[in-house]
Order: C-alpha cells, then sequence, then structure tokens
C-alpha cells in the first residue's frame, strides 16, 4: 500500500513539473518561426541603424555632366548615401519605418526616428528630385530603386505618426517624378527584363502596384496621376505575361540572382489578375509545381562565398523566393496541392537565409535585413 502510495505521489511530482515547464523549451511551429517577433525587429533594426548614415564603402552609380558633378555620395544623395548604394539605402529606411510602425517600443525607436527625421528632411529630398531630373539619368535606379522608393513612400502613409506624416509629405515631390518615369518608360519598353537582379520588370511593376492600390491623395491631379499608374501597370503586366506557359524555370538560378524571374512574375501577376484568372495562369505558367517541380526551383541555393558581393545575392534570392511562394500560396484554393508545396518551399528557403543575414560581412548585412522583414511580414498560408 505505501509502495502505491509512493508511486502516485511520484506521478503527480513528474507531472506538475511538466505543466510548470517552460513554453520556450516546446518547439516553434511554422507558424512562430517565420513571423516577425520583436526580438527581431530590434536585431534587423541595429543592422539598418549601422549603415544608413556609413557613407563608406560605398558603389556609387553616376552619370558626370561635366567636371564640376564631381562630388562625393552624401553631397549628391544626402537623404540617400549610406548603405553602400541608393537603392539599398532606400528600403535600409523602409526598414526601419516599418520595423517602427510594427514595434513603436522598439529599444531603437529614438535612433530610428532621428535617423530618419535627419535624412527625409525636405531639402535632402529636393536635392534627391533634382538628381533623376538632371540630363542623363533617366535610367538611374529603373527600376529596383524606383520600387523601394515607392515601398517607401508607402510604408509611412500605411504609419498613423505625426513624424511619418511629415516624413511622407517631404518625399512625395520626389515620389511624384518616380510615378511620372514609371508611366513614361513602361509605355516605351516593348519586352519585359526576366533577369534575376535590379532591371526585372516584374519585381518594379509589382511594388509599383502596391503603391498605386493603397495610397490614396485628396489632391485631384495626384489622385488621377495615382489612378494612370495602376491601369497601365495593370495593362503592362497582361502586355508582357499572360500569354506565359511551361516557364523553364528549372534553369534557375543564375548565379548572382537576388531574384527568382518566375516566381516574381507569378507575384505580380496574382496581384494583377482575378483571383481565377490568376490560378488558371499559375497553372499555365507553372504546370509541376504540385509535384514538385522543378526541384531547382524549389531548393535553396547554395552560397558559397559571402564575401563576394554577387555570390551573396543568393542568400537574398532565397528570402526573395519564399516571399513570392508565401504569397502565391496564400493566393490559392486550400485545396490545391500546389498549395501545400510552395508552403513547405517557402519554409526551407526562409530557414536557409534567416540565419544569414547578420554574417558579420558587409556585403550582405547592407541589405539583407530589409529582405528579411519584407519575407516575415507576407502572409504566411499556415495562418
Amino acid at each position: 500500500m505505501l509502495k502505491a502510495r509512493g508511486i502516485c505521489l511520484c506521478v503527480f511530482l513528474l507531472a506538475a513539473q511538466a505543466l510548470q515547464a517552460p513554453v520556450a523549451s516546446q518547439p516553434q511551429s511554422n507558424r512562430e518561426r517565420f513571423v516577425l517577433s520583436q526580438a527581431q525587429a530590434t536585431h534587423f533594426a541595429r543592422l539598418a541603424l549601422k549603415c544608413a548614415r556609413k557613407e563608406y564603402p560605398n558603389k556609387i552609380e553616376h552619370v558626370m555632366n561635366d567636371e564640376t558633378q564631381v562630388e562625393p555620395p552624401k553631397s549628391l544623395h544626402p537623404s540617400f548615401y549610406g548603405c553602400y548604394d541608393w537603392h539599398s539605402s532606400v528600403h535600409g529606411h523602409w526598414l526601419l519605418a516599418r520595423l517602427l510602425r510594427l514595434y513603436p517600443a522598439l529599444p531603437e525607436a529614438r535612433d530610428i526616428r532621428e535617423t530618419l527625421n535627419a535624412n527625409l528632411s525636405s531639402n535632402n529630398i529636393e536635392v534627391e528630385n533634382d538628381y533623376f531630373k538632371a540630363t542623363g539619368r533617366a535610367s538611374f535606379e529603373r527600376p529596383y530603386g524606383w520600387a523601394w522608393l515607392l515601398k517607401l513612400h508607402e510604408e509611412l502613409y500605411s504609419w498613423n505618426d505625426a513624424d511619418a506624416q511629415r516624413w511622407f509629405a517631404a518625399l512625395e515631390p520626389l515620389v511624384d517624378t518616380i510615378m511620372e518615369k514609371y508611366v513614361d518608360f513602361f509605355e516605351k519598353q516593348t519586352y519585359p527584363v526576366r533577369v534575376g537582379t535590379h532591371f526585372n520588370s516584374a519585381f518594379g511593376l509589382s511594388f509599383a502596384f502596391d503603391y498605386a492600390n493603397t495610397v490614396k491623395s485628396s489632391k485631384s491631379k495626384r489622385q488621377q496621376a495615382l489612378s494612370t499608374l495602376r491601369d497601365r501597370i495593370v495593362e503592362t503586366s497582361r502586355g508582357y505575361y499572360m500569354s506565359d506557359a511551361n516557364y523553364p524555370a528549372a534553369w534557375e538560378p543564375g548565379g548572382d540572382d537576388f531574384l527568382s524571374g518566375s516566381l516574381i512574375e507569378a507575384d505580380l501577376m496574382r496581384r494583377v489578375l482575378q483571383p481565377g484568372d490568376f490560378r488558371r495562369w499559375f497553372h499555365r505558367f507553372l504546370p509541376e509545381i504540385a509535384n514538385g517541380r522543378p526541384n531547382n526551383l524549389l531548393t535553396p541555393a547554395i552560397v558559397s562565398d559571402r564575401l563576394d558581393p554577387k555570390i551573396v545575392h543568393l542568400d537574398g534570392l532565397n528570402l526573395s523566393r519564399a516571399w513570392c511562394m508565401r504569397s502565391i500560396a496564400a493566393s490559392l484554393s486550400r485545396t490545391d496541392p500546389a498549395r501545400r508545396v510552395l508552403s513547405r518551399s517557402a519554409n526551407l528557403h526562409a530557414e536557409a537565409a534567416l540565419k544569414q543575414v547578420a554574417s558579420g560581412n558587409y556585403e550582405g548585412e547592407h541589405w539583407l535585413a530589409s529582405f528579411a522583414v519584407y519575407m516575415l511580414t507576407t502572409p504566411n498560408p499556415e495562418q
């Protein structure tokens, strides 16, 4: 009898200990692992703050019309001179804005506000705008930098914050210039650019569509410009990609890709097509996805040298593939087998890349955090 009571007492004590075990000891689900947490937000904010005002090293792309235009990065681009190059600086500012909007109590909040306040002043933006309007700069940052500038402006628009609205107003003249450039350029570009780098047409159109579809203006002229931009993107996207079928995604990735030509295109088309039309288009475009093919597209890319500024692009590819797969999967029917394949592959890509964002090497650190945060804040089809 005493032995039986002893056994019962041991069982009770073990059960009590199990109930008191910390939740952190339990493995996280994919839902929890691939959603932005406040701890991650702090980590990524520190990376962005470290480079937002770091002028050198700097990979400058600058057309000089005469000897008077030989100037250092901060003189040419007083807003976006940090983070190695112009477009990385722009999406570094987007990253800071998004992190603070999502987590207002971040320990880095004060530093973020000071950085955005210093860099996004009206005077600085006026210099940036004049640069875009100068002779010989029609293709500067087209369309990748353009796209991230619109994404930054969209983020500020979505943020109910007095500082953010001031920065939004300061950026407006430069954004208006970029919107004009979008409409003018895509009217003239007969064929899409399908590479996996900065010149990819689908990426530029995707972020511009988000902007035109989200932002509203009380100024009638500006609202008309937004409507024109949206309509032109839909028309251009359908003209470029509607007839695509059996895309050769098995050829991906290229050696310096940070975008997937096939997935970025599909991520654009899920925006501009109605859901049923997109699903039919997607299954013509990548008909073997439900069967786990092509394997190259669904397997994370190998990054052999993170000190090489081109090879490290492949870490970004794994992150951008993940956000495309998540968004595309969320647009498919819940019973579609392709949804599960894409969701599982997105998790593999996210897991492979997230641990590399803070590698200690500036070649990747100056930009990968933006890709990580964008991926972590896209729709999760498992939710």
